[in-house]
């Protein structure tokens, strides 16, 4: 089974050659590795012509294809014909040595399925249940003899029962699923969501659809957005044996105010993406939790004490997005 790297990035050399480095090491190895660079210099050239990187090909992309969804289809025209799976990752991850051999072998081992996905090391925040502990399921979420612990969104959510009644990367009628991720049991777990830092296709899933062009730019929830569409054509999954890091690097991301339009204007495309219809009862709790975290964030400018500015910047954003989805709704754009 032939399989195909897409890395997108922008603006980032240092940790992409980190990431191809890790790559390197891999017992399974990409038949090809893509590069598309939406950077304004070539800073992110010079630092990979200094490497030997086995079956690289890199493309520096113009203004027209810049931004996450079109360097992720750009990239997806330059595949190889032969190639059965397509491999996205994102620049700032780090991968175990056997991070492509378990993905590989998921898709081989289960033709009913679609995509995959992998787990960050570095943000899994599970635990072993101990035997003799009690547990508050307002504050721990309990899966599998594990506990993980809620964040205050989360646990105020569960006190006013907003809480998703949905496994993690599911999403429920009102969207606003479990982001906790799952425990490392080796298992593999079927969901609707996979995350943009580790996300594989089967490559025909591409001659039938695309990453959508409503998300521009940064690009917000665009792969929620995808892999909620091809649940159509078979099963999404997570699979814990396949771990990676992630490292959320700072540089290329927009402002806190920006950012915080999309999280609620792209959460509300996604939501009905997922319920294009939703019932009175989806609407009015999609609605609570999205007030309930603006508060929260609202919140976090008095409490945090290193991220007040950043938290006040985010909320006014949420904010200023929520008022104008009264007026000016997103129009679904494939």
């Amino acid at each position: 089974m032939k399989f195909s790297l897409i890395i997108c990035t922008y603006m980032r050399p240092e940790p992409l050659v980190t990431l191809l480095n890790s790559v390197n090491i891999q017992s399974k190895y990409p038949d090809e590795i893509l590069i598309i660079d939406g950077s304004l210099n070539e800073e992110t050239k010079k630092a990979l012509d200094k490497n030997n990187f086995k079956n690289l090909n890199y493309f520096l992309v113009s203004e027209e294809d810049r931004g996450l969804t079109r360097q992720r289809n750009f990239g997806i025209s330059k595949v190889n014909s032969d190639t059965n799976v397509v491999c996205f990752l994102d620049d700032d991850t780090v991968l175990e040595s056997d991070y492509f051999y378990e993905i590989i072998k998921t898709f081989q081992d289960r033709p009913d399925v679609i995509g995959v996905g992998g787990v960050s090391l570095n943000q899994n925040k599970w635990k072993l249940q101990e035997s003799s502990g009690e547990y508050n399921k307002n504050k721990y979420y309990l899966f599998e003899g594990y506990f993980y612990p809620e964040g205050l969104r989360n646990v105020v959510r569960n006190y006013l029962g907003l809480a998703s009644d949905l496994g993690p990367g599911r999403m429920p009628a009102y969207s606003h699923g479990r982001t906790c991720g799952f425990p490392l049991t080796g298992k593999i777990y079927e969901v609707d969501l996979l995350i943009g830092m580790s996300m594989s296709f089967r490559k025909d899933i591409f001659d039938r659809i695309k990453f959508s062009k409503f998300f521009e730019g940064y690009g917000l929830y665009e792969d929620a957005d995808f892999s909620l569409r091809t649940l159509q054509f078979g099963k999404n999954v997570i699979n814990t044996r396949a771990k990676l890091y992630h490292f959320h690097d700072p540089s290329g991301r927009p402002n806190k105010f920006r950012y915080g339009k999309m999280v609620v204007k792209n959460g509300w495309y996604v939501w009905r993406i997922k319920n294009p219809n939703p019932k009175f009862i989806d609407r009015y709790k999609w609605n609570c939790i999205t007030i309930l975290l603006i508060l929260i964030r609202f919140s976090n400018a008095i409490t945090s004490s290193t991220e007040r500015t950043q938290a006040f910047t985010e909320a006014l954003g949420r904010l200023n997005a929520y008022f104008s989805l009264v007026f000016n709704k997103p129009h679904h754009i494939r």
